[in-house]
């Protein structure tokens, strides 16, 4: 039993462990094939994630604003608290739209046997992971010029989303595999990437939603970690390492059972594709 687990835990590792080279190098590809030919190159992995912020400080700013507890005492900027949270569901709507073409837009992928499919989702997360830290990286620009202040709890903020991580690698092989036979998952993707930011603690403290509703919030998968990003960025207090844990355990299992899915699925991608 031992080795079973050794051997299930082992699996969803297997892929970037043995094919490492690969990796990168498919992931520098999606990096810079995104900005290939604009103006601004990278920078607009810089640019994008500020300009969002305005649309939605604007949109939502003087409504909402004033229910976060740190913006009402003052001790945060409602744009500053928004943005941890926005941080957190770009990198998992990242994640989220684009798992249902990973393997069905690589035909040629698929057709040469030795080519390791079960690869193609860590490109994919460590991608979401550049634009993530590329966010992190205007908030706390931001967080310094409209706060004044940068907590060092920040440094905490790799370790919160690393569980968010292993959920996005457990997504990007369903939703890969099953995207191959279903093509619809693709249409629905971006709906649900939707649903699962207003329907978190993103825009609102689930602490001012009617009780009959707040489950729905809290029922998210995004919302926990939001709010431990919010503690780590906003707050300036240390994150919640049992919740962290659970949800990292939680997390393990779901890509253990997901990479399984997948390698039983792939038998017949040719054949569709």
């Amino acid at each position: 039993m031992p080795g079973f687990v050794l051997r299930a835990l082992r699996a969803p590792l297997a892929a970037v462990l043995d094919h490492r080279s690969l990796t990168w190098e498919l992931t520098k590809r999606d990096v810079l094939g995104r900005y290939r030919g604009a103006s601004f190159g990278l920078l607009w992995a810089l640019i994008s994630p500020f300009l969002m912020l305005l649309i939605y400080t604007f949109a939502f700013g003087t409504v909402i604003g004033a229910r976060w507890p740190e913006v009402e005492s003052g001790g945060a900027s409602f744009a500053i608290v928004l943005f941890a949270a926005l941080i957190v569901h770009g990198f998992f709507a990242e994640c989220l739209t684009r798992a249902p073409l990973l393997v069905a837009s690589q035909p040629n992928f698929v057709k040469r046997v030795v080519f390791p499919l079960d690869v193609l989702p860590w490109p994919m997360v460590l991608a979401a992971g550049f634009h993530a830290l590329a966010n992190l990286f205007v908030f706390l620009l931001l967080q310094l010029v409209l706060d004044g202040a940068i907590h060092a709890t920040a440094l905490w903020f790799p370790l919160v989303l690393l569980p968010l991580a292993v959920l996005g690698l457990a997504v990007g092989w369903l939703l890969a595999a099953l995207g191959v036979y279903l093509r619809d998952i693709g249409q629905v993707t971006p709906l649900l990437s939707v649903a699962l930011l207003f329907l978190s603690s993103a825009m609102v403290p689930p602490s001012v939603l009617p009780e009959a509703y707040r489950w729905v919030f809290e029922l998210n998968p995004l919302s926990f970690i939001m709010e431990q990003s919010r503690d780590v960025l906003v707050r300036g207090i240390a994150p919640d390492f049992v919740g962290l844990a659970l949800y990292a355990a939680v997390c393990c299992v779901l890509a253990v059972l997901a990479r399984g899915l997948f390698a039983r699925l792939r038998r017949g991608f040719a054949d569709v594709l």
